[in-house]
Order: C-alpha cells, then structure tokens, then sequence
C-alpha cells in the first residue's frame, strides 16, 4: 500500500486546522502510519506461517488460526487508518469548492464586485460543520476499532498458547503463536496512539464548539448595542459590507438579520451562505 499517495494529500490540512489537529496529524503520520509500515507489517507477516498445532491432522492448524485471528491486526490497521485519515480529505475538498466558487464569481461580476468568501479557508458556514463532523467522525473510527480489537482479543493481549477443539482437530489441541510478546508490545503501542489520538478530537471538537459559543454571544451583545445606541440610518454603506462579510456571512442565533448590501439583491446573500 502506497501511504505516501495519503501523506500528499493530507498535509495541506494543515493550513486549515487549528493547533489540535496539526498536533494529531503528526501523531498519525509519525506514531501510527510510521510505525505500521516499519514494523508492524514485518512483526505479522510470520503470523500464519509460524502458528504450530501440537497436531498433524490436516487443516487443524489452519482451522485454528482462522478461530483465533478472524481478521489479522495488520488488515484491520489498515482500514482504521484510511478510515480516520479520508474524513480530513473532505475538508480539503471543501475549502477547494469554496475557491472554485469564489473565482468563478469574480470572473462573472469582476474585480470590483466584492467577495462571496473573505477566506475560502476559515471555518465558517458549511465548512465549519464540514470540520466538526470529521472530528466526531474521526473519534467515531477510532473507538468503534478500539472496541473490536477488544472483542477479538480481550485486553488486547495474546496468549503464547492457544487451545483450540474444532474440526477437523481430533480433540483439544495446542497451537502456538509466533512472537507473542513483540505482538503484544506493537498492539499496545497502537492502542495507546489511538486513545491519545481520540482525546485529541475530542478537546478540538470542545475547542470549535466554545469559541462559537463565544463569538455567537459576541455578536449578539454588538448587534444589541448597534441598534439601541444608534439609529440604523447613521450606518453607512461601507460598514454594511463589512458587517455582512466579517463573520463569512454567518450570525448563529441572532434576532436580527445583518444588513443587505444595496448593490446586490437579497437572493445573492442567500446564496452566499453556503
């Protein structure tokens, strides 16, 4: 599998998250991506050959290794790490859709038509929910396969031995499994980046959440104190587009709507939203 075709792509998220996520994608490039492609695929890839029944009836030994790994750790790693690293990609297609937009727009009304975006790149509108939703997403993947390695192999630990009694084994046989201890280090060591990488989503997540929070109440004191010491005539045309423009066309919880610019109808802001 060729992971740098995912690390191109994925370090342009950096221009676009904030300190939390820069934080997690080295975490899974250096602690996770890193470490499967050095080590993990070298520990496992003896797995089934070295996996010795204390048996020589045919197919026991292989009966016995599919009971006891349904799904190998190397496979499962794998799809835990595509899965946790495309919802990043959707930001990136996001904020590239924001820029197609805005440039399309600026060739149909020109240069001195204003800005559909201040910045393609800031959560705001559609692509702060498109950012929240690959958090939770990303928190999501990494427990759900937190909680199948631990309904495969309990304590995510292996026993040297296993004892195995299905057909076609005559009866209840040993079967041994090859380097348990480095195996047991490795999944450890993959579990504990994985946690680490889940409370990282998490504390980002509670980051975006309060200061949207904040900024919705900001606004809402402003937007106060705008109409009750001041009458809205004194408001001139160059202070509107700004109001309109500031929060990227966003007032979350707001009574009032923010002012139209005069140049452009009401279906034009509407569309801006997006």
């Amino acid at each position: 599998m060729n992971w740098s075709v995912f690390e191109g792509l994925l370090s342009g998220v950096n221009k676009y998250s904030t300190a939390f996520g820069r934080i997690w994608l080295s975490l899974v490039f250096i602690f996770r991506v890193l470490v499967y492609l050095v080590t993990a695929e070298r520990v496992w890839s003896d797995d089934h050959k070295d996996f010795d029944c204390n048996t020589r009836q045919p197919g026991c030994s292989n009966v016995c290794y599919d009971e006891f790994f349904p799904v190998s750790h190397v496979r499962l790693w794998a799809l835990q790490l595509i899965l946790v690293t495309c919802p990043s990609l959707l930001v990136v297609m996001h904020v590239a859709y924001r820029k197609a937009r805005e440039q399309k727009y600026r060739e149909a009304v020109g240069e001195g038509g204003g800005y559909l975006y201040l910045n393609p790149g800031k959560k705001r509108g559609g692509l702060w929910w498109t950012y929240v939703c690959s958090l939770v997403f990303k928190a999501g993947v990494d427990i759900a396969f937190l909680y199948v390695f631990h309904s495969f192999y309990p304590q995510y630990t292996l026993p040297p031995v296993v004892k195995c009694h299905a057909a076609p084994c005559p009866n209840v046989v040993d079967c041994f499994i090859s380097k348990p201890s480095e195996k047991n280090i490795f999944t450890l060591f993959m579990v504990v980046t994985a946690a680490i990488c889940i409370l990282l989503n998490l504390v980002e997540l509670a980051y975006l959440i309060g200061k949207r929070c904040r900024e919705c109440v900001a606004a809402r004191k402003a937007t106060q104190v705008t109409y009750l010491g001041s009458p809205p005539d004194c408001v001139t045309p160059s202070s509107k587009q700004n109001d309109l423009l500031s929060g990227d066309l966003i007032f979350l919880g707001l009574d009032t709507y923010p002012p139209l610019l005069p140049d452009l109808p009401r279906e034009h802001v509407k569309k801006t939203i997006l």
